[in-house]
């Protein structure tokens, strides 16, 4: 019953009887309200953080269907009803389906806007009553063409919708071969900006250019707005490796990625299944936690469809009505499980973490240890892989990060960052320790903020082995050690924001640690995570505590990034590797805030720390 006929019902109630018989008109009114109005069970959020799709503030991923263009007269319209929303759910196991509403081709949106409105409303009204989520799609080439027509549709639909958190809105399908920053974002903005006046906080999926491929155009030059996820698109008998690298890339750079349309066939919808790269993609996506839906829920005969012609518009679909790709499609989404990480405990600063305990990892394994105190160490670490944990800083500052490393070879390099990639802290490279469990301590300082929060160990470069990582204040200044006379502050070596080339090794030098080593022509080192306050403009001395059995290095002290250059130094011959003494030139630094770097110009030393004291 709606609220039309309850207002008739009150109306045809005769007035004879006044205030008491318009009491009574209202507690039966609220009565029908009571006894007419659905209730739903309302699913978990979903909200964007970092380069991810949170379910409930949890990291996983939804499988599902899409239905076919909603176009009336193209044969897939007959699937926009509550039954096949039903199906879907209880025979698919499907979480989510997407309304892909034909607009400007024969048929859509701008045709018949009423009939394909109403379609949508079915698909996304049987979605909230069967507890999934539902993308409402603007399915367009040419969105940018209709943006105010777009506008206007996503506003009805958040003020119909934007309270149910099943509700995804996808404001544009796939752009053609078209500008990003010109053409797709200025739309999409304009059509975010109308749904967030309504909706504040419901997923907005945005599509790419070259039929939602070029991920990696929208992550140089990100929208921003909150709970933004970019559109993915692939068909596995055409788009493979390369394509999943781009996706890649995107993810690198801290977008989240939704996958509304794939298929196991090729490109133009047609072909046999490509079950290899099928495969593929789905340990990708599983991996990095992206939500796909199937395309399609149609009887066309082409390889995309999921059901032969003729397969019934309601469900209840035996195996002989699907097609290869829909039984393959069934399959996936029937068991598809997104790996649900374990309930993560934040440890307090200062805190030594094991390795294996994580709150969710991609791409690692685990393995005893030999190393002290035995148990379980994280290995076969490949390029990409990461692992995250919960820790609660207790104030701003600077902290040290130690890594208990083991490397047969060398060449790793350690990221640590935000969970979901930004922002980052610091790089640390990882030496040759002579074996997989051949067991050395590194460590960098890094600048950190107070408060809970999850982090990462990202692979920059893998092929080492982690067994801890300990958090720990280093002071007021850059390190425990870092000021050793009135005015000096002390950078240790290994402490570099970032490097090119060089590798970290244990020193017998006073002090202990590590030193960095295998500087050769070229390298470099900066210490951005070491922001230095100079008071004043004037000369300072800058010390360098150095190693060569040979001499003949030289070094350049410079701005991070090698601008300003502010003196050169050669590096005598100290007799060994580990022979240490300490060198020094004068340079003149304008007062203000400095991030500094140190460029090899020839190599052939060691470096155990740096020291600025102000001579004036």
């Amino acid at each position: 019953m709606n609220n039309n006929v309850i207002a008739n019902v009150s109306a045809s109630v005769p007035t004879l009887f006044g205030r008491t018989l318009t009491l009574v008109t209202a507690l039966f009114t609220a009565a029908l309200l009571f006894i007419a109005a659905p209730t739903y069970a309302d699913v978990p959020p979903l909200s964007v953080e970092g380069n991810r799709v949170l379910i409930g503030g949890q990291p996983g991923s939804l499988a599902g269907n899409s239905l076919f263009w909603s176009n009336n007269g193209w044969g897939g319209e007959k699937y926009y009803n509550a039954s096949t929303v039903s199906w879907l759910k209880n025979d698919w196991n499907s979480r989510l389906v997407r309304a892909a509403m034909g607009v400007e081709d024969p048929g859509g949106y701008l045709e018949d806007p009423v009939g394909n409105k109403a379609k949508v409303r079915a698909v996304v009204d049987a979605a909230i009553a069967n507890d999934m989520y539902v993308i409402i799609d603007w399915h367009s080439h040419h969105a940018e063409q209709y943006r105010n027509q777009a506008v206007a549709f996503f506003r009805e639909m958040a003020q119909t919708y934007g309270h149910h958190n099943h509700v995804i809105y996808e404001v544009y399908n796939e752009p053609l071969q078209v500008s990003w920053s010109g053409v797709i974002k200025p739309y999409a903005t304009a059509v975010i900006n109308a749904i967030r006046a309504v909706d504040p906080d419901n997923l907005i999926i945005v599509g790419t250019p070259t039929w939602s491929q070029d991920v990696d155009q929208a992550a140089n030059d990100r929208i921003n707005a909150s709970n933004i996820a970019y559109t993915l698109h692939f068909y596995a008998g055409t788009h493979g490796q390369y394509l999943r690298d781009k996706a890649q890339s995107a993810l690198n750079s801290g977008i989240a990625l939704f996958v509304t349309e794939w298929g196991s066939v090729n490109a133009n919808g047609d072909g046999g299944v490509a079950l290899s790269e099928t495969n593929a993609w789905m340990e990708f996506l599983r991996n990095n936690h992206i939500s796909h839906a199937n395309w399609a829920i149609n009887g066309k005969a082409e390889g995309a469809s999921a059901l032969v012609p003729g397969a019934s518009g309601t469900g209840g679909w035996v195996s002989s009505q699907l097609t290869a790709s829909g039984a393959l499609s069934k399959s996936i989404i029937q068991n598809w499980q997104s790996p649900t990480p374990p309930t993560c405990n934040s440890q307090a600063v200062p805190a030594t973490i094991q390795a294996e305990n994580f709150c969710e990892m991609s791409g690692i394994q685990l393995e005893n240890t030999s190393d002290t105190n035995g148990g379980q160490n994280v290995g076969y670490i490949d390029n990409g892989d990461w692992m995250t944990y919960a820790i609660t800083v207790p104030a701003n500052g600077s902290y040290r990060v130690s890594y208990r490393v083991a490397s047969l070879n060398g060449g790793g390099v350690i990221g640590l960052e935000q969970a979901g990639g930004t922002p980052t802290f610091g790089d640390i490279a990882v030496p040759s320790t002579g074996g997989w469990q051949n067991w050395q301590t590194i460590s960098h300082v890094v600048q950190l903020s107070a408060g809970t929060q999850r982090i990462a160990l990202s692979a920059r470069s893998g092929g080492f082995n982690v067994n801890w990582l300990r958090i720990e204040s280093a002071g007021s200044s850059s390190s425990s050690s870092s000021s050793s006379s009135a005015g000096a502050i002390t950078i240790q070596a290994e402490d570099f924001a970032v490097m090119s080339g060089v590798q970290t090794e244990a020193t017998s030098d006073t002090g202990g640690g590590a030193n960095v080593g295998w500087l050769d022509a070229g390298d470099w080192l900066s210490y951005t995570n070491h922001p230095i306050n100079v008071a004043q403009t004037g000369l300072y001395r800058i010390e360098y505590r150095v190693a060569s059995p040979s001499g003949g290095g030289q070094l350049i002290f410079e701005e991070a990034g090698g601008s300003p250059s502010y003196g050169s130094l050669t590096i005598p011959s100290t007799g060994g590797w580990q022979n240490w003494t300490t060198i020094s030139h004068q340079v003149t630094l304008n007062a203000g805030t400095h991030r500094f770097g140190i460029y090899v110009n020839n190599g052939g030393w060691n470096l155990n720390w740096l020291r600025i004291t102000p001579l004036n």
